[in-house]
């Protein structure tokens, strides 16, 4: 049985951790699978938003398997544990490095904990279910997020609210998530997964260059001078108008018709 499950809804891929009896956490094996998908992902011209989500009803994904990650530590040497899981691409494929340059949402259905957490914090959007919970635990056994938990969390929720998550290690409610900014949405667990779809099927009628290039911005503006970061944005700008999908915007705009992007 796979490890990750791979679906296509038109132009939205919907890509399903398939561990639900350990909770949806990965082991060495699943999440190189999961890198795997990722990248054929950022590869296909024809899948435009990618939707995450966890089998079963209990549990996003609550991080690494533990027992098999101790088992490997304890018998790689450190520099090959390291160059093989810390230093390419993060946990859940996207935490660190492999940045897939298309519109991503975690449809966080039960328990996101230390690296679940994490890989839901590195796509764009996160929704989630009702019975939702959020943790970054990895102060209760010694050590502290390393696959960007500690970089994007306050970005998203602030350093307060994210210092407050860090430092207890406890878990957060739905509710709560959605009023520090954690989550874009909450659904009814029944209705998450549809609604998740729907929204990426939104997102993916959407010029992709327009929101390739605004997602770069976005992200390299953070922590820029404004005026360094204005410039970058001005840049990208003059850029996408070198395309031929703002051509055809523009054109869709003046014909009053939906306009028809391709990607170049």
């Amino acid at each position: 049985m796979s490890n990750v499950l791979v679906q296509d809804h038109g132009a939205v891929r919907l890509i399903t951790i398939n561990r639900p009896d350990r909770m949806n956490s990965l082991d060495f094996a699943a999440n190189e699978e999961l890198v795997a998908v990722w990248r054929a992902f950022a590869a296909d011209d024809t899948a435009r938003v990618a939707v995450i989500t966890g089998a079963g009803d209990k549990a996003f994904c609550a991080g690494a398997d533990l027992k098999t990650y101790t088992m490997n530590f304890a018998q790689r040497p450190g520099h090959e544990f390291r160059t093989r899981f810390t230093d390419g691409p993060g946990f859940g494929g996207i935490t660190r490095v492999l940045n897939v340059g298309k519109p991503t949402i975690a449809a966080v259905n039960g328990f996101a904990i230390s690296g679940g957490l994490e890989l839901a914090l590195a796509c764009d959007l996160r929704f989630c279910s009702e019975n939702a919970e959020f943790a970054l635990q990895d102060v209760r056994w010694g050590f502290h997020a390393c696959d960007g938990g500690l970089v994007r969390l306050p970005q998203i929720v602030g350093l307060g609210n994210a210092m407050e998550i860090v430092l207890s290690g406890e878990r957060v409610a739905a509710p709560h998530a959605l009023r520090i900014g954690l989550v874009n949405a909450v659904h009814a667990g029944g209705e998450l997964l549809e609604k998740s779809l729907r929204y990426a099927d939104m997102l993916a009628s959407r010029a992709p260059l327009a929101q390739r290039f605004a997602r770069d911005v976005m992200q390299r503006a953070i922590g820029l001078p404004m005026d360094e970061a204005l410039r970058l944005e001005s840049r990208s700008f003059h850029d996408l108008g070198q395309t031929r999908d703002l051509a055809e915007g523009t054109a869709s705009f003046r014909e009053k018709r939906p306009a028809r992007f391709s990607g170049h």
